[in-house]
């Protein structure tokens, strides 16, 4: 089980990895070849940060006592 330094580091290194993207994607024309293959990149880096956003924000301890 990663450390909740390591989730948290690991966000920060896909946060920079979503903004690179982002700088690629509006840095290119409208209907670029490369376009759609960027967005997939995003996609995939935006949901990663999400479910490791949500492994560091679990609730801790039982819902039923």
């Amino acid at each position: 089980m990663r450390t909740e330094n390591q989730i948290q580091s690991k966000i920060n290194e896909l946060t920079l990895q979503r903004r690179s993207l982002e700088s690629r994607l509006a840095s290119l024309t409208e209907n670029s070849p490369q376009q759609d293959n960027l967005q997939a990149q995003l996609t995939r880096v935006e949901d990663m940060i999400m479910m490791l956003e949500c492994v560091l924000n679990a609730p801790v301890g039982r819902y039923h006592a």
